[in-house]
């Protein structure tokens, strides 16, 4: 598997500094983002007495708990897909509700983004950013804080096998020493950004005369940093007329090998055209600019 450059500086609060990475599953036990999460876990666990070992300590990947805190609201990025293009850095934010019955130290908390099944596993990611204000936890009342941390991701350290689900693993102290690390928090997408046109002609028309309705259909390739076209994907041709606000279906043009759309409807009336596209999983939906097309 290749390995891309690392994605960004970053680091947690607190001591403990971090970096991004972009390792193949194949490296796991070198695993950047793993050893963060496997060092913040020895670090919870540092000061405590044998007898105070973890509920679950290692039960499920980095899970990892002690006494009551408790993780909870994750959202990621407002509740939207992370989106990006070509060039273009993605900054977007993760937030969560942490609670203890003594309240939380929020110099603690912290989070991993990363793709693949498990951390372990990964092959990319990122770790918060390093800038002031990067992390910041709120005292809400005595037993909940809720935390904000910021992250950044940049195209030209993904690949398109990157497109897809990602997850987030989190975790945060008490002022008790209890805490809490949840591996496979919350899950949220990444995409690759799309782009579509649509261009009707011949402008003007005769009424039942051809309207011939092309357009292109492209989406961000990671791999070679540029715009490739989105093959074999169903793509919805609309039209409104000029005198009406609502778009009607027409037929559904599926994408060419070269991501190219090409279709031919009848000159009715005054009225616009535009392509949509409803998106998969790795590329959002995306609808083009409409055409105007004058019906003599």
């Amino acid at each position: 598997m290749r390995i891309r450059a690392t994605a960004a500086a970053v680091t947690v609060s607190g001591a403990l500094a971090l970096t991004a990475f972009a390792v193949p599953a194949a490296q796991a036990g070198d695993n950047v983002l793993g050893s963060a999460a496997a060092q913040r876990v020895a670090d919870f666990h540092s000061g405590h007495a044998a007898s105070r070992a973890s509920t679950f300590a290692a039960a499920s990947g980095y899970d990892d708990q002690l006494g009551d805190t408790a993780l909870s609201n994750v959202v990621v990025n407002g509740g939207k897909d992370v989106v990006l293009g070509t060039s273009a850095k993605a900054n977007f934010k993760v937030t969560f509700t942490a609670t203890d019955d003594s309240g939380i130290d929020n110099t603690s908390a912290f989070a991993i983004v990363y793709h693949g099944t498990d951390l372990d596993s990964s092959d990319n990611g990122a770790l918060q950013n390093e800038a002031d204000g990067a992390t910041t936890c709120k005292t809400v009342n005595a037993t909940t804080s809720t935390c904000t941390l910021s992250f950044t991701v940049d195209p030209r350290d993904l690949w398109n096998v990157d497109a897809g689900s990602w997850k987030v693993l989190a975790g945060a102290q008490a002022n008790d020493l209890d805490y809490s690390v949840r591996e496979k928090v919350k899950s949220y997408s990444t995409k690759r950004y799309a782009k579509l046109t649509t261009n009707a002609a011949p402008e003007p028309v005769k009424k039942g005369k051809t309207i011939t309705v092309t357009g292109l259909l492209s989406r961000a390739n990671w791999d070679t940093g540029k715009y490739m076209g989105y093959t074999k994907q169903s793509v919805t041709l609309q039209y409104r007329k000029k005198t009406s606000s609502t778009y009607t279906n027409v037929k559904t043009v599926t994408s060419s090998s070269t991501g190219s759309l090409k279709t031919t409807v009848k000159a009715s009336a005054d009225g616009y055209f535009r392509y949509k596209f409803a998106g998969t999983s790795t590329t959002p939906a995306v609808t083009s600019t409409s055409d105007f097309v004058d019906v003599r």
